[in-house]
């Protein structure tokens, strides 16, 4: 062996170069691994066991077979929440997807007042749900809110949320408003990774800035747009405290989403068992949306885009 040739080491039972990193050994993943398993997988588990019982919360749970299935599958209001939930989740994400990466991309560049503008937009991502919900709520109340004095200048209804397309469109919007600078900011990392070389490479083919974004920066921001869409559809079908305090299922039913039926059936009508069969068609609908997702978008065989570079 030569004098100038690196030596090897034995690391975690591999043989590595000194200089090179090798892989780091599988106990620095057990605090994860442990917490995921607690917060995550035994709650999941629980609900999944709850949903095979009658449960009314204060007695021992009793073994139901079949029965809250079979229910859940037969039940008028569920096929409607599960209806309400998919469209809530539709309406957020063509809502919130273009402008969130549009905002994203310009949050990227450098322009002079970009800071600024860019903090005092990520600034409801700071603040709770519960308070938004609430501030909204009192925004949008009829008879005392904002709303009465500034909607009949727009052509909007004071009681905007007295409709049922009115208090669906005004939920999307309050989660919207609160989590897009969430997906902006998934965005702003994205776009920053992308190589400045292609954009140089484009200016001198005479590319302008429409070109750009739609033949560099769309192809380039693909994996990360599937990101932000399987986080944005979860996040969707989870939505419970604005529906809550907005609205509380209403005008009658016509935004009982499936989380809403869920805390409805468990803590007002103490049916825990059939609330638990609920919880986990929702884990269910919300996986399978995801990993339809990722098929589909080709992220599962995604490759770096700085390759080559």
């Amino acid at each position: 062996m030569s004098a100038h040739t690196p030596h090897p080491k034995m690391r975690g039972g591999r043989k590595t170069a000194v200089g090179n990193v090798g892989r780091p050994p599988v106990s620095w993943a057990l605090p994860g691994i442990l917490f995921f398993a607690v917060f995550a997988i035994v709650p999941l588990a629980i609900a999944v066991y709850l949903s095979f019982c009658n449960w009314d919360g204060l007695n021992s749970p009793t073994s139901a077979g079949l029965d809250n299935w079979t229910r859940l599958f037969k039940d008028p209001e569920f096929r409607q929440a599960a209806w309400l939930s998919l469209l809530l989740t539709t309406i957020s994400w063509v809502f919130q997807t273009p402008v969130a990466l549009l905002l994203g991309v310009w949050a990227a560049g450098r322009q002079r007042s970009r800071a600024v503008l860019s903090a005092v937009f990520f600034v409801p991502l700071l603040l709770s749900t519960t308070a938004i919900a609430m501030l909204f709520h009192a925004l949008l109340d009829p008879n005392f809110g904002v709303i009465k004095e500034i909607g009949p200048w727009f052509g909007i209804d004071p009681n905007v949320m007295g409709s049922s397309t009115g208090a669906l469109l005004t939920v999307a919007f309050v989660g919207g408003w609160q989590f897009m600078p969430f997906h902006t900011l998934i965005y702003q990392g994205g776009t920053r990774q992308i190589p400045q070389v292609l954009y140089q490479a484009a200016e001198m083919d005479g590319a302008g800035m429409f070109r750009q974004f739609f033949h560099i920066t769309l192809p380039q921001l693909r994996n990360t747009i599937t990101t932000s869409s399987v986080l944005m559809i979860v996040g969707s079908l989870t939505y419970f405290d604005t529906v809550l305090i907005m609205t509380k299922g209403g005008p009658g039913t016509d935004t009982t989403v499936l989380p809403y039926l869920m805390y409805r059936t468990g803590f007002q009508t103490y049916d825990l068992g059939y609330a638990a069969a609920i919880a986990t068609a929702l884990v269910v609908v919300a996986t399978a949306l995801s990993l339809v997702l990722v098929r589909f978008s080709g992220f599962g065989n995604m490759r770096s885009t700085r390759e080559g570079m």
